[in-house]
C-alpha cells in the first residue's frame, strides 16, 4: 500500500491546529502530515483557511485569515523536509518524487477576504489556488445551502468570480446556494469544483448535489470531491454507504471528475474514514468489489490533480 497516491480536496487541519497550539506532522486530529506520508507513497492536500461566527478566531475573519495563512507559512518553513506549499501541478508532483506532502492551499468563505477584489487578489499573491464562495452563511457574494438559498450571485459575487477566473484559480460550489451554482456555472466553462459533496438522490441533504448539479460539473469537466461526513453519506454511515455515492456520481458519466474531498478535521466522520490513514483501507475495499485500479488512480490522484494549474 506503500504506492499508493492520494490527493485530497478538503481538510480544516489549518484551523484545527491554529486554534489549538498543535502542528501539522503529529497531532490529535484526523490528519497528519507524518502519518500519511508513511501510508502512502505520493500525497497532496489542499488545506483550507477557515472560521466563522461562534468560533475562534470568528470576530474578526479577515484577521483570523491573515494568522492563519501566518501559521501555515511558519508550518511550511518548520517542516520544509516533509511538506512544501504547491501552487501547480508540476510543483506538487516534484513534491511527492522528493518524499514531501505537497499543500495547495484555500479560502473557504470568501467572508474571511471580505468578499473584495482586493481581499481576492491579496490571497492569490500568498497562493491561495481556490476560494469556496460560501460557508454555511450567506455573505455578500451570494446565499448559502442554508442560508437564503433562492439567492444567486449579486452583482459583487459575478465580479469576484470573474476576478477568480481571470487570475486563474478554482471556483468552489460546496456550501453555496443553488441558485448561487447555476450562476457559477454560466460564468465559469471550466475551473469549477465542489470539493467536498456528495450525491443527494443517495444521501438527501442540502449540502449535497442534485444529479443536474452532478451532470452540470461533468460537463464543465469540473472535479466532486466524496465527502465523509457523516450527516452528508447516510444511511449505516459505512464504506458500502460512501461506495453508493461513489457509483451514483459513475453512473452520471463521473469518472474523470470525482475525487477525494474528506472534510478531515472540520465534521464527524464515518468510523471506518475518521484519520486520514485509513484512505488505504477504503482503496483495498474498492478494489475487492471489483473496481479497476486505473479508475482508483484516478479517483484518489489524478482527477484532481488534473484540474490544478498544471504550470
Amino acid at each position: 500500500m506503500n504506492r499508493l497516491l492520494v490527493m485530497d480536496g478538503h481538510c480544516d487541519t489549518v484551523y484545527r491546529c491554529w486554534s489549538m497550539g498543535e502542528e501539522l506532522p503529529c497531532n490529535t486530529g484526523a490528519l497528519e502530515l507524518s502519518s500519511a506520508l508513511d501510508a502512502f507513497g505520493g500525497y497532496a492536500q489542499i488545506f483550507a483557511l477557515w472560521s466563522a461566527k461562534g468560533y475562534v478566531g470568528g470576530e474578526c475573519l479577515e484577521a483570523t485569515c491573515k494568522c492563519q495563512l501566518g501559521y501555515f507559512q511558519r508550518q511550511m518553513s518548520r517542516y520544509s523536509h516533509m511538506v512544501s506549499h504547491c501552487t501547480t501541478a508540476a510543483q506538487a508532483q516534484a513534491a511527492n518524487r522528493a518524499g514531501k506532502c505537497a499543500a495547495f492551499l484555500w479560502v473557504e468563505g470568501a467572508e474571511l477576504l471580505g468578499c473584495s477584489l482586493k481581499g481576492l487578489e491579496w490571497a492569490h499573491r500568498e497562493g491561495v489556488c481556490g476560494v469556496t464562495l460560501t460557508w454555511n452563511h450567506e455573505n455578500a457574494l451570494s446565499g448559502s445551502h442554508r442560508d437564503r438559498p433562492q439567492q444567486g450571485l449579486t452583482p459583487l459575487g459575478r465580479e469576484f468570480v470573474s476576478g477568480m477566473r481571470e487570475l486563474g484559480m478554482l471556483v468552489d460550489v460546496s456550501h453555496l446556494s443553488e441558485a448561487g451554482f447555476w450562476d457559477v456555472m454560466e460564468l465559469c466553462p471550466s475551473g469549477v469544483v465542489a470539493s467536498h459533496s456528495n450525491a443527494r438522490a443517495v444521501c438527501d441533504h442540502t449540502r449535497n448535489l442534485t444529479d443536474a448539479q452532478i451532470t452540470a460539473i461533468i460537463e464543465h469537466q469540473g472535479i466532486i470531491g466524496l465527502n465523509f461526513y457523516r450527516d452528508f453519506v447516510g444511511g449505516s454511515e459505512g464504506l458500502d454507504d460512501v461506495r453508493a455515492h461513489l457509483d451514483h456520481i459513475l453512473d452520471l458519466g463521473g469518472a474523470k471528475c470525482v475525487a477525494l474531498g474528506g472534510d478531515w478535521d472540520g465534521a464527524q466522520l464515518i468510523p471506518a474514514l475518521s484519520h486520514i490513514t485509513k484512505l488505504g483501507d477504503f482503496y483495498q475495499y474498492l478494489l475487492g468489489h471489483g473496481y479497476e485500479e486505473g479508475l482508483l488512480q484516478d479517483l484518489f490522484y489524478n482527477n484532481l490533480m488534473g484540474v490544478v494549474r498544471q504550470s
